[in-house]
């Protein structure tokens, strides 16, 4: 059983490892480390004596009362409390002589900061062996031994097996070993296992004595599928491989220091990681054979400050033996290299380091090359810094075809560009580096899309808080816990924008107060809008515009250029300058993500979306015809006798059909807008001037302020009676039509047609004739429908339907 320093590093945890030990029924070895932070201080103190910093005598007394302290707190006064108290003490005297020893002479070498850091294990494992009753202390660096070669100090593995059963020969109930430290086989003196070191200390015991498990106890439940600070919705692995562990410790997990994993695996050993803060939590358990799991992918590791480094140059193409000069080099210094990855061509490989190796790497690299360099048939080293490298990891990965097909597909809809990739030939792991800026979105996209998460994850930028935007939200808060239990759906609602504020969570935002917090929110502006969405670089992020405004429409074009999904109610954008409606379309398409406008043409009926569906299929729209102003409809539908012309567009202004300035529906302007959106869709190169316009308010209406409109739009009153009445006698209504007529096809073969809109009569044998309230329909007549043509009728108007639509577009996205 091995205890980390947070075990170890407060009083309550120290007493949890005491019950947890203590309930063992087969006998224990417990291998622990130094106190929490106390590596780190030592080492620290070290260097404060070194530089001459008197200081240091400080830091010294610092960890020595950390130590007294934590005694005092766990052992009752009495003889056993003073004979460690003693113990403790003489240890902090040879440590304080070695600092002062440091601090006289100004030399700290590599054998006398060994010696330093090794009191943390010495000091903290006696501090346990007394705590745990029966305990019996051992001394590791007796059984730990290592030889210098290359560089660091490597396990001697057959001798230190050989002394740790001699060790062992009679196993005391608990055994109590400090874990990190051991001693040179030739000269004796301290070293150590490296940063880590305790877990492969218990690791080396465990292998040598055959034990049932080795438990490493550690302040997490488990491996988790991903870091837990970066993705909150990571969870504890069950069950791991000796590889799958291996290879997301190498990268950047850090349950279990990478080599401890060996010793028991060639021992079939299994390892269990287990929480002492939580010890009743299952854990992960790593072993030979692991159930059967659907998930392809295990789990995912980073690496942050990586540098790629590439060596290349035509001399290198069918030449033997330059990668082993490279690797030969770079081991040579000391240098560790994490991932390669080379061109099938052979004229370059590039290799992953640590940015902190970089520059020597480069330097003895081009040292090692030099005459290649000079003559040009190799390029001098080339470092790309800035960057980190993820693991995607797991043994099922082999088993299932397309997999890194998805892993880059998904990546690249997120906007995130794979530097260099390695894909081992056991193809348990796919590594790839990239800009360490968009590490967080990778890891979030990454462990989404592959159902690592409990939820699939949509992030949604709202903009527009009236009627349309603020029943959407509310339609998202009513839906979203019944989305998350039937779907596995996560909606999350990360800013907010109205006409003045906006607020942005990466957590989300609270959608049952979230007027009381805009209001209360900084004022914004178009450009901070731009910069908070795009700044957040969030993955699997849509943008909601529900309002009417050009400028927001303007950002659309960025927002798709970094991979944001676009879903507007806003028609500005999809019926403005051809040009600029085909550059949106090309941005999704070349992206991978969606522009989507269904609610611009008939609220929440499903038109675009059925005229793409007949195109798609092969099928071509000949005509349409269509009623497409819900405000209009309303008022031909509303007018009588009874109630004029003029208060029917003031009821339906008051009824939240029209636009605030009603002119804009009188005019035609929406209705125009909606059929160039609706021709573009069916395949024709049309602009709002193309549309002919037979209106049926005198143009001087339009002119002069609102106000003026309403004052004067009486005196129309009269003349739209006598005209309802003969309409009346002769059984018709009026409808404001939309058309479109295929009228050819220019020589390079594009499609030509004519397009109108106009005030209409319909009598009863007409589809248009039953048409009630603020009802769409539209026809399509296509080379299949015809004889018959196609009818979608339903509401077209109103904040409800429209927000559903809306929502309908993010369904289709999520």
């Amino acid at each position: 059983m091995k205890f980390g320093g947070t075990s170890v590093g407060s009083v309550e945890s120290i007493l949890s490892v005491k019950r947890i030990v203590e309930r063992q029924d087969e006998a224990v070895i417990v291998v622990v480390s130094a106190l929490g932070g106390v590596t780190d201080k030592l080492i620290k103190t070290g260097q404060m004596a070194v530089d001459g910093d008197l200081s240091y005598q400080k830091s010294f007394r610092e960890i020595a009362v950390r130590h007294e302290e934590m005694i005092g707190s766990i052992l009752p006064a009495g003889q056993k409390r003073e004979a460690l108290l003693a113990q403790v003490n003489n240890l902090l005297e040879e440590l304080r002589s070695i600092y002062q020893g440091v601090y006289l002479i100004h030399d700290l070498s590599p054998k006398t900061m060994a010696a330093i850091v090794s009191y943390g294990e010495r000091i903290s494992s006696c501090i346990v062996a007394t705590l745990i009753d029966g305990a019996e202390w051992f001394d590791s660096r007796e059984f730990i031994k290592t030889e210098f070669k290359a560089g660091k100090n490597r396990l001697l593995r057959e001798l230190t097996n050989k002394l740790v059963r001699q060790t062992w020969q009679k196993v005391p109930k608990v055994s109590i070993v400090g874990g990190f430290i051991s001693t040179d086989a030739e000269s004796g003196e301290v070293t150590n296992l490296g940063r880590g070191g305790s877990d492969y200390t218990a690791s080396i015991i465990a292998a040598a004595l055959d034990a049932s498990v080795l438990e490493i106890w550690t302040d997490v439940d488990g491996f988790m599928t991903a870091d837990p600070r970066v993705i909150s919705s990571a969870y504890v692995i069950p069950e791991l491989s000796y590889i799958e562990a291996m290879e997301l410790s190498n990268f950047g997990a850090k349950v279990v220091y990478p080599p401890t994993i060996y010793p028991v695996c060639i021992k079939h050993i299994p390892i269990l990681i287990k929480n002492t803060f939580n010890p009743d939590a299952p854990g992960s358990i790593i072993k030979d054979e692991v159930k059967d799991d659907s998930r392809s992918i295990k789990g995912i590791s980073s690496i942050k400050g990586t540098t790629l480094i590439t060596v290349s140059g035509l001399s290198m193409v069918g030449v033997i033996g330059v990668n082993r000069r490279i690797f030969t080099c770079l081991a040579d210094n000391g240098i560790s290299v994490f991932m390669v990855s080379q061109a099938s061509s052979e004229n370059s490989t590039s290799i992953g380091v640590r940015d902190e190796d970089a520059d020597k790497a480069c330097r003895v690299l081009d040292a090692e090359f030099r005459k290649e360099i000079e003559d040009g048939s190799i390029f001098p080293m080339i470092a790309e810094k800035g960057l980190a490298t993820v693991a995607v990891v797991g043994e099922k990965m082999k088993h299932v075809p397309g997999i890194a097909g998805k892993l880059f597909g998904t990546l690249g809809r997120s906007g995130i560009s794979i530097i260099t990739c390695a894909w081992g030939a056991s193809e348990t792991n796919i590594s790839f580096v990239i800009n360490q800026n968009l590490l967080r979105k990778a890891l979030n996209v990454i462990h989404d899309s592959f159902f690592l998460s409990e939820y699939q994850v949509l992030n949604l930028f709202v903009c527009g808080v009236g009627t349309v935007g603020g029943s959407l939200l509310d339609q998202i808060r009513r839906q979203q816990e019944k989305l998350m239990r039937e779907l596995r759906l996560k909606l999350v609602v990360v800013g907010i924008a109205s006409g003045h504020n906006a607020i942005f969570s990466r957590e989300g935002i609270n959608l049952e107060n979230y007027r009381e917090q805009l209001a209360a929110a900084p004022a914004s502006s178009i450009g901070r809008l731009h910069d908070e969405v795009i700044g957040m670089n969030i993955f699997n992020s849509v943008f909601v515009d529900c309002t009417a405004s050009p400028d927001v429409a303007g950002l659309y074009a960025d927002f798709l250029e970094h991979n944001i999904n676009v879903v507007a109610a806003n028609k500005i954008a999809a019926s403005s300058d051809y040009a600029d409606y085909r550059h949106l379309k090309e941005i999704s398409k070349q992206r991978g993500v969606k522009f989507l406008f269904e609610t611009n043409v008939g609220a929440g009926l499903p038109i675009i979306r059925t005229i793409n569906d007949l195109r798609n299929s092969g099928d071509k729209i000949l005509r349409i015809e269509a009623v497409l102003s819900g405000t209009l409809n309303y008022i031909f539908n509303t007018i009588s006798e009874a109630v004029p012309f003029s208060e029917t567009v003031r009821m339906a202004k008051e009824e939240g059909y029209s636009e605030p300035d009603p002119r804009i529906d009188l005019s035609g302007k929406d209705v125009i807008r909606k059929l160039v959106i609706l021709a573009r869709e069916a395949g024709y190169e049309v602009s709002q001037e193309d549309v002919e316009a037979r209106l049926f308010i005198p143009q001087s209406f339009f002119e002069g302020t609102l106000d003026e409109f309403w004052q004067n739009l009486p005196r129309l009153d009269a003349d739209f009676e006598a005209r309802r009445k003969e309409l009346e006698r002769q059984g018709k209504v009026w409808r404001f039509v939309a058309k479109l007529e295929k009228q050819g096809s220019t020589p390079d073969g594009k499609a030509v047609a004519k397009v109108s809109v106009s005030l209409e009569e319909f009598d009863r044998n007409h589809s248009f004739y039953v048409l009630e309230g603020s009802n769409n329909i539209v026809l399509l007549t296509t080379e299949r429908y015809r004889e018959y043509p196609m009818l979608i009728q339903g509401y077209g108007a109103g904040a409800s339907v429209t927000a559903a639509g809306v929502f309908a577009d993010i369904m289709s996205l999520a």
